[in-house]
C-alpha cells in the first residue's frame, strides 16, 4: 500500500510541470553553482528578501517595540502587527478568535501550552508513536504534571492518527500535521479536532512541517492551539503559537514578565486582557526575526519558482527525488509515496558515514533519527537513516546530483 504523503490522498504527480533542471531562483543566488542543500526540513534556507529585512531593521530602526513613542519603535509596532496578521491570513483564522505569539521554535511553544494547562480539566494526553520528541517528550512531562494517564496511539499508511472515540474523552491531543520523517499528513485532522472537541478535549498540533508547504491543510482548522518554526519556512529563527483565545484566557499562567501584565505591587500582578497574544510573550521580543517572517510569508505569497506555484514546484521535485532513490540499488526507502521529505537507508552502511562522503561532495543531507528516536530506534528497529529534504531553493539538478552521488558511492562501497 502506497502512503499517501505530503499531497494528500493518491494526489498525481505526474500532472505536475516540470522543473528547470538548471536554474535556481534569483532569491538564493547567494548558494555556491555545485552546493546542494537538501536538510530544508531542519531550517529552509533564507531568500534575499527575507536577509534584507533583518539586516534593514538592525541598520534602519533597531529598536523595541511596545509601549514606545518615537518613529523606529512606532515602525516596529507597525512590521509585528502586519506579521500577526499575515499569520493568521496564511492560515485562514480571525482574530476575533485567535492569537498570534511568537517564542523561541516550535518545542518551546508547545512546551508553554502544555506546562500552563489548568489542573482538573483533562483526564488524558494522547500523543502518536510517530512524533518529534518536540512533541513527544513535553506529552511526558505534561501528564505527569496534571496527574493524568499518556496514551500513544497508531498513525495509518496515511498519516491519520488511529483511535476510538472514546480514547479522546476530556483529552490533550498533541500530534504532528506532516511528519518531518516522510513527510506524511494529518489527513483525519478535521474528524479528529471534531471528535475531541466533542468529548470535551482539546488538539494541539505541531504544523513544524506543515506550515511551509502543507499550508493548505490546516486553514480554517478548529484545532485549539498551532505551533510552528518560522526557520522551517524561509523565516528567521523564531517559534510561533496561534491559539484560540478561549484556551489561551484558561492557562494558569506561571512563566511570566515584562510585556505580559498592566500593573505590578509586592505580592501581585496583573495580567494583560487586551492582548491575549501577550500571555506567552514573557520578556523582550526577537523584533527582527518577526519582522522577517512578515517578509517571508509575503515571499510565499508571490514566489513563483521556473513559473509554478510553490506546492507545484515542491511536487513535481519530489516526484523526481523519490523516483530517483527508489531506483538506486541496494537502498532502502521509508516513504511510500513522493514528498519534500524522504527518509532512507542501506543496510550494509553506516548513513552517518555515507553522509560525509556526500558532504565531501558539497551535497548536504541530515543523518540519524531526526529526534524521532522512539518511532525509528525502539520500535521499528531501524538504523540511522539519511533524509533528503527540499524547498524552494531546490532545482531538478539538485536532485539528480544527489541521488547519482549517493547510488556511485552504494556502489563503489559494495
Amino acid at each position: 500500500m502506497k502512503r499517501a504523503g505530503l499531497f494528500g490522498r493518491g494526489a498525481a504527480r505526474e500532472a505536475a510541470a516540470p522543473v528547470d533542471a538548471t536554474n535556481r531562483l534569483a532569491d538564493f543566488d547567494y548558494l555556491e553553482p555545485r552546493e546542494v542543500y537538501l536538510d530544508a526540513a531542519c531550517q529552509s534556507l533564507r531568500p534575499q528578501p527575507v536577509i534584507d529585512a533583518v539586516n534593514e531593521y538592525y541598520t534602519s530602526y533597531n529598536a523595541c517595540g511596545g509601549r514606545v513613542k518615537y518613529a523606529w519603535g512606532k515602525r516596529v509596532d507597525e512590521e509585528v502587527a502586519a506579521t500577526r496578521a499575515a499569520v493568521l491570513d496564511r492560515l485562514g483564522l480571525s482574530a476575533r478568535s485567535h492569537a498570534v505569539s511568537f517564542t523561541l521554535n516550535t518545542t518551546y511553544g508547545i512546551n508553554l501550552l502544555l506546562q500552563q494547562l489548568p489542573q482538573g480539566r483533562f483526564g488524558r494526553v494522547v500523543t502518536s508513536h510517530a512524533e518529534h520528541n518536540s512533541v513527544f517528550l513535553p506529552t511526558m512531562t505534561a501528564a505527569k504534571r496534571l496527574g493524568v494517564p499518556r496514551l500513544v496511539l497508531d498513525r495509518a499508511p496515511d498519516g491519520a492518527l488511529v483511535y476510538a472515540p472514546a480514547q479522546l474523552e476530556r483529552a490533550v491531543v498533541v500530534v504532528n500535521a506532516a511528519s518531518n520523517i516522510d513527510g506524511s499528513t494529518l489527513t483525519n485532522l478535521a474528524d479528529l479536532v471534531r471528535d475531541t472537541h466533542a468529548h470535551g478535549g482539546i488538539v494541539i498540533l505541531d504544523a513544524a512541517q506543515a506550515m511551509a508547504h502543507e499550508h493548505t491543510l490546516l486553514r480554517g482548522t478548529d484545532a485549539d492551539a498551532i505551533c510552528f518554526s518560522a526557520h522551517k519556512m524561509y523565516g528567521a529563527s523564531l517559534g510561533v503559537i496561534v491559539t484560540r483565545i478561549e484556551l489561551l484566557r484558561s492557562l494558569e499562567i506561571g512563566f511570566v514578565g515584562g510585556g505580559m501584565v498592566t500593573d505590578v505591587r509586592e505580592d501581585s500582578f496583573d495580567l494583560v486582557t487586551d492582548d491575549p497574544g501577550a500571555l506567552l510573550e514573557p520578556g523582550l521580543q526577537a523584533w527582527g526575526e518577526i519582522i522577517a517572517l512578515g517578509r517571508a510569508l509575503d515571499w510565499l505569497g508571490h514566489v513563483r519558482p521556473g513559473g509554478l506555484a510553490p506546492r507545484e514546484h515542491i511536487e513535481s521535485l519530489s516526484g523526481r527525488l523519490f523516483d530517483g532513490l527508489s531506483a538506486i540499488p541496494g537502498l532502502v526507502v521509508l516513504n511510500h509515496a513522493a514528498s519534500p521529505v524522504i527518509s532512507v537507508y542501506a543496510p550494509k552502511q553506516d548513513s552517518h558515514r555515507l553522509a560525509v562522503f556526500l558532504s565531501q561532495q558539497q551535497i548536504m543531507v541530515r543523518s540519524g533519527y531526526f529526534c524521532a528516536h522512539h518511532e525509528l530506534k525502539e520500535r521499528l528497529g531501524l538504523p540511522p537513516l539519511l533524509r533528503f529534504s527540499l524547498g524552494l531553493h531546490s532545482t531538478s539538478a539538485d536532485i539528480d546530483r544527489a541521488h547519482d552521488a549517493l547510488a556511485r558511492l552504494l556502489k563503489g562501497l559494495s
